[in-house]
């Protein structure tokens, strides 16, 4: 959807705080939308659109508990080698399962 704004301008906002029950999640990010629209339909009672904007935004209103950040560690050098390898190992045995066929 062309919305006439620069990437910079499409943001994702997060509000809440420590007395309401709910999260309000503002977004233009398209996996972002799917998967709080998917959330809605499916679960109406904790997760609801309140507003589409003509420009591409939606927002939600989530039950708190339902929306969480995750902070994960960078891999270390021996962990992004061994991920390698196991990648290729397991390349090597989908080629030769397919060459069987």
């Amino acid at each position: 959807m062309k919305t006439g704004l620069k990437k910079s301008q499409k943001t994702t906002e997060i509000f809440f705080d420590e007395a309401s029950p709910i999260i309000i999640v503002s977004t233009y990010n398209t996996d972002l939308k799917n998967r709080l629209s998917a959330y809605s339909e499916k679960h109406p009672d904790l997760c609801k659109l309140v507003d589409d904007s003509e420009d591409g935004r939606l927002m939600f209103e989530i039950e708190k508990g339902r929306f969480y950040f995750r902070l994960t560690e960078p891999y270390s050098k021996e962990r992004r080698s061994a991920a390698s390898e196991f990648a290729k190992k397991q390349k090597h045995k989908l080629r030769n399962h397919n060459s069987k066929k």
